[in-house]
């Protein structure tokens, strides 16, 4: 122990610095009405606060695809990243759900609307979702998010039959306090924010006090001969107001407990019979507002697995919607304020298209795909993430393992291409941004073949992450207990293949594509093991950047129709064409494409010298394949094959100077082993036979 251990003293202090000044303080009606002059946000809509919520964290805006990146989303800075979200496509359903939201707080409609997530198992949506409940949480708790809401006190010296338990009752709803104030005075008010408004849209509140504060109202103003000054000076304190899940305050997450025996009042509350008995049966203080909807108000209402609910049960969600408004059973109706999420996953929501007594509902939910993840290595990314979260056990994970089950999962996602000269693999490494200049392969073109073949969307079908993920996990348990210190893409495989099929959520009718779809993956791993040995083996930083120079030397001699000087004589020759496609043949360019290529590596070190930036060869993906792919030709000769091939000869130096090679790779000695056994064998067999 290092002697700096945390003391109660300084995690106190730590949290009320954490929590608002004014979290526990009453102000009154005047206060609040000062406040929102000064900042006439604090009378925003859930729309409004829940769009500035996302802005507040910060945003990037990416130019290729033409969409905003939400760091609370692309980076999670309130738990240092621990909940990422990787892959274009997911974004992509961040921005345009971001957009609705943002389209609402305008009052362009989606307002009136469910933000239906719409996606396979394992998508991230349910993820996403729990996110955003997460952060608007603490957004309120910060003075940039701040809201109120009020509380009746002294009620018993007015309301003669009151409860003395209920003398002082908070409004039921969480209303925000300009809702006391009669149309047309607080219309006024509004009008007034709006002018010192600096916000994309306006302040709008025409809402009416809930049923039971409305009757406090009423008793009150005709108590005090409707001075209204009087009611709210001696009956209301302004208090703030914290969304928080777990309080059901401004947050509710609904999922009925009974799918076949479901009940309005879980949505809209219902009647509170320890009340009745007070009060009587149709009095307003004897309704229990603890609904779903109710709960949620001022904040955001997140529906689980929303379309498994029954069609009559979902007709509550039509008021809710476009009216804003809920009727409870032989209670009066009640506004409610509220960003409404749905969840669902795609056997529900084909049912529930298909259905035309569902129109209404239908016509009431814009929708947002949350596919899956379509670039293997933004997929792998969920992996990492998986076991930075997790107690892994100290074990190494063997370079390529995650990326190749990214590649497996991808490939079961994506729709197959109709081009002759595009396949599987080829799309999949061309979603994942691996397309040279000389690649005629059109990516955009690829998307829109595929949005037209599929059902609903591509990336809505496949292999789960879920079941990835949890193989990974087993492959990793199993490697311990074998007591392998690495986990390698061979032992993934491995439990790919053994547990495929008994993995419910994939369908018997894929079986025998997908054991394909492992195969061609097996391939491209071996292709890459083979590389990465041919790397052990022969690899030469130095050499390598000494080839790079003259190539580009004799790249930009030749592009400027100039001469350069002899590496041994001195004299002036001419670019050395036989020593220039010797390179550019290692990375299969045709004669004809050669000065395309020349002149893409001459203006990529053209820029990065006015960029300030030495050359090296290392940071140009495709120059740096050629050149040891070159490299292993000319020195391939002296490398003896037969020690590849003999696996009892660990302790050949040899042998051991390749280990460590690989080992500088990112490999185990165990792992490193392996992949000699695997690839070495492949490349010797090659070499030997040629």
């Amino acid at each position: 122990m290092n002697g700096d251990i945390e003391t109660l003293e300084t995690l106190s202090t730590e949290y009320k610095e954490s929590m608002p000044a004014d979290l526990r303080e009453t102000k009154s009606f005047d206060w609040y009405l000062e406040e929102v002059y000064e900042d006439p946000k604090i009378a925003r809509n859930a729309h409004q606060r829940v769009a500035d919520m996302f802005d507040h964290y910060g945003t990037t805006y990416d130019e290729t695809e033409g969409m905003v990146e939400y760091l609370l989303a692309s980076e999670d800075p309130l738990h240092d990243g621990e909940n990422t979200f990787y892959g274009k496509v997911i974004h992509q359903s961040i921005h345009e759900f971001v957009n609705k939201v943002k389209s609402g707080a305008r009052r362009l409609g989606p307002e009136r609307r469910i933000k239906l997530l719409l996606g396979p198992v394992g998508s991230g949506k349910s993820h996403f979702d729990k996110q955003v409940r997460r952060y608007f949480e603490d957004y309120t708790l910060r003075e940039e998010g701040r809201m109120y809401t009020f509380r009746w006190t002294n009620l018993c010296d007015v309301v003669q039959d009151q409860d003395p338990a209920d003398d002082t009752v908070r409004s039921p709803m969480n209303q925000d306090p300009l809702v006391l104030l009669p149309l047309e005075q607080r219309q006024r008010v509004i009008d007034d924010l709006n002018e010192n408004l600096d916000a994309p849209y306006t302040i709008q509140n025409d809402q009416a006090l809930d049923p039971e504060s409305e009757f406090y109202m009423d008793k009150l103003l005709a108590y005090y001969d409707d001075d209204l000054q009087q009611v709210l000076e001696n009956h209301v304190e302004i208090i703030r107001l914290v969304a928080d899940e777990n309080k059901r305050q401004a947050l509710e997450t609904f999922e009925p407990k009974d799918k076949k025996n479901q009940d309005e009042t879980e949505l809209t509350g219902d009647v509170n019979y320890s009340k009745i008995a007070i009060y009587g049966e149709s009095d307003p203080r004897a309704f229990d507002y603890s609904g779903a909807f109710c709960n949620a108000n001022r904040g955001i209402f997140s529906g689980e697995e929303l379309l498994k609910l029954q069609r009559e049960f979902l007709y509550d969600f039509l008021h809710a919607t476009q009216e804003q408004t809920i009727k409870p059973k032989n209670n009066p109706r009640i506004d409610i304020d509220q960003v409404i999420v749905g969840r669902t996953n795609m056997p529900e929501y084909k049912d529930k298209k298909g259905d035309e007594k569902m129109e209404a509902f239908n016509d009431r939910t814009k929708r947002i795909d949350f596919p899956y993840v379509l670039s293997y290595e933004d997929e792998a990314q969920i992996y990492w993430k998986m076991l930075n979260n997790a107690d892994v056990p100290d074990i190494n994970v063997e370079p390529h393992t995650l990326e190749m089950a990214g590649l497996f999962g991808v490939l079961t996602r994506i729709e197959e291409p109709d081009a002759e000269t595009v396949d599987l693999l080829s799309k999949a490494k061309a979603y994942n941004g691996e397309i040279d200049e000389g690649d005629d392969i059109d990516v955009k073109k690829l998307r829109e073949e595929a949005e037209q073949k599929a059902e609903i969307g591509e990336g809505m079908v496949g292999v789960s992450p879920r079941f990835i993920g949890d193989e990974i996990a087993e492959a990793i348990m199993d490697s311990k207990h074998r007591q392998r210190g690495f986990l390698s893409p061979l032992t993934v495989f491995n439990f790919f293949e053994e547990n495929l099929e008994h993995h419910g959520s994939i369908p018997e009718d894929n079986f025998e594509k997908y054991y394909r779809y492992l195969e061609t993956v097996r391939e491209e791993y071996k292709e890459r093991a083979i590389e990465d040995v041919r790397h052990a083996l022969a690899y030469d930083v130095d050499e390598i950047q000494r080839q790079g120079e003259k190539y580009m030397d004799h790249v930009m001699a030749y592009i400027d129709d100039d001469t350069i000087e002899d590496e041994l004589t001195g004299r002036e020759q001419e670019p050395d064409e036989t020593f220039l496609r010797s390179v550019e043949e290692k990375l299969d360019i045709p004669e004809d494409r050669k000065d395309d290529f020349r002149q893409e590596v001459s203006n990529w070190v053209s820029r990065r010298a006015r960029e300030g930036e030495a050359f090296n060869p290392q940071d140009n993906e495709r120059l740096r394949r050629a050149l040891e792919r070159k490299l292993w030709e000319d020195k391939k000769h002296n490398i003896n094959f037969s020690a590849l091939v003999s696996a009892n000869e660990f302790d050949d130096d040899e042998r051991s100077a390749w280990i460590d090679a690989l080992m500088e790779q990112g490999y185990s000695e165990g792992g490193a082993k392996e992949v000699l056994e695997f690839a070495g064998a492949e490349v010797a067999k090659a070499e030997m036979d040629d």
